[in-house]
């Protein structure tokens, strides 16, 4: 399925990317080693399919047998909570280093080396000896996650510019496959071997088979000439960016409780080990074919009626998983889940649909993700912190609720037709 690029573009936004032309693959085709151009587009569109598999397979295979990893290291709640919270708290650190690091080493190298500490982490970790270790070699296992968020986009923006909205519907789709296929996966893994610490390294094999193409993909020199994006200064002024944040900061911190203690919600309420995990891999697979129609409904709708579908589903899902959760209709109550975190991809969309120029985005999304994500790590550790002091899930789930109404209040300010540049009065940007 394919979308149009442009449609992901404010007013404005693509005027501004026709007076600077970035190179592109398709440019490169036309030069005299033809073949080898073409063969390096495609090289390049696997590896970032392939990487984008792995971003989140090194979270939602741990929270799919959580209490096997507490179990087999002693852990307690608290420390289970910290350890669902490092996902979000490495974005939001590693991922703030990411553009620095691109400047510096390029595409290649930053892709393939956060891949291979990736699958040198996924190892080591699956096989430390204790949770404090465990924990540091986690950190190296969500280090491919939290480069790639920021890394990726900006490949495909700068190497597939006429094929955003392609790339980026290729990109979270195969997000959102690598982190059903390992919710799903790790927990039979796990029976079939008998050992959790197998079931965790298994993952470290689709990392290195990401590494390949990055290590034969060779950028064009034409596209290594092209000029950063404009800086746009003054984005803490912004109501709008704040809001963003908050969106951003509220959707995370939801989707990353459900990932990292759906499973230990489950078997609390009776579920057994593997179903508690199927269920967990039925909140990922939801969101595979959701995510390819959101940014459709986004064009055709608007943004605000397809926010509005989407966050509906949370007070069903939020009432059912309390009251029935472990009963007959668990996985309907996980599918509305599912449908309701799908308002990620319209978040991302709202990044360029919240902004005139390439500036504004960029300040935007990255305003919104590193301050969003500290924000949305708090909410895995508070839930392990209370049910460690309570043993009880009331309180979890209340905090599910607070943050599913900030998340629609927030939700109904960004949904606005409104831009960053107008809000800051800067109709021109500096480098």
């Amino acid at each position: 399925m394919t979308t149009d690029a442009s449609a992901s573009l404010p007013e404005g936004g693509l005027a501004q990317e026709r007076e600077h032309p970035v190179p592109t693959p398709a440019a490169e085709i036309a030069d005299p080693i033809g073949r080898k151009a073409v063969a390096a587009g495609w090289m390049l569109v696997a590896g970032v399919v392939l990487a984008a598999f792995n971003f989140r397979t090194a979270v939602t295979s741990v929270g799919a047998i959580l209490a096997e990893i507490r179990g087999g290291l002693g852990m307690s709640e608290a420390l289970a909570g910290l350890l669902t919270t490092l996902p979000v708290l490495a974005f939001a650190g590693l991922g703030a280093f990411a553009p620095r690091l691109a400047r510096r080493f390029g595409p290649r190298l930053l892709l393939t080396g956060a891949l291979l500490v990736m699958s040198a982490g996924l190892v080591a970790r699956a096989f430390a000896p204790n949770t404090a270790l465990f924990l540091l070699f986690s950190l190296f296992a969500l280090a491919a996650g939290a480069i790639g968020n920021v890394a990726v986009p900006v490949i495909v923006k700068r190497y597939f510019p006429t094929r955003i909205g392609v790339m980026t519907t290729a990109y979270s789709t195969t997000l959102a496959v690598g982190t059903a296929v390992a919710a799903a996966s790790t927990a039979p893994i796990e029976h079939l071997s008998g050992d959790w610490r197998i079931a965790l390294a298994a993952w470290a094999l689709p990392a290195l088979i990401a590494i390949v193409p990055w290590l034969l993909w060779r950028p064009a020199a034409a596209a290594a000439g092209a000029n950063p994006v404009a800086h746009l200064h003054g984005v803490r002024r912004s109501r709008l960016a704040w809001m963003m944040l908050l969106i951003f900061g509220a959707q995370s911190a939801i989707a990353y409780i459900l990932m990292g203690w759906t499973t230990t919600i489950l078997t609390a309420d009776g579920m057994s080990a593997a179903a508690a995990g199927s269920m967990l891999g039925l909140l990922t697979l939801v969101q595979i074919p959701v995510s390819v129609v959101v940014p459709i409904l986004t064009v055709r709708w608007g943004p605000r009626p397809t926010f509005l579908v989407l966050v509906a589903c949370y007070p069903p899902a939020l009432a059912g998983l309390w009251l029935a959760g472990g009963g007959p209709l668990t996985w309907l109550w996980i599918a509305l889940f599912g449908i309701g975190t799908s308002v990620f991809p319209l978040i991302l969309t709202l990044f360029g649909l919240r902004a005139r120029t390439p500036a504004g985005t960029s300040a935007l999304s990255s305003f919104a993700q590193s301050g969003g994500y500290l924000l949305a790590g708090s909410g895995p550790l508070a839930v392990g912190w209370v049910y460690g002091l309570t043993g009880s899930w009331s309180v979890p789930f209340a905090l599910l609720a607070v943050l599913t109404v900030l998340l629609f209040f927030s939700g109904l300010y960004v949904t606005r037709e409104r831009y960053i540049e107008d809000e800051l009065g800067q109709s021109k940007t500096g480098q």
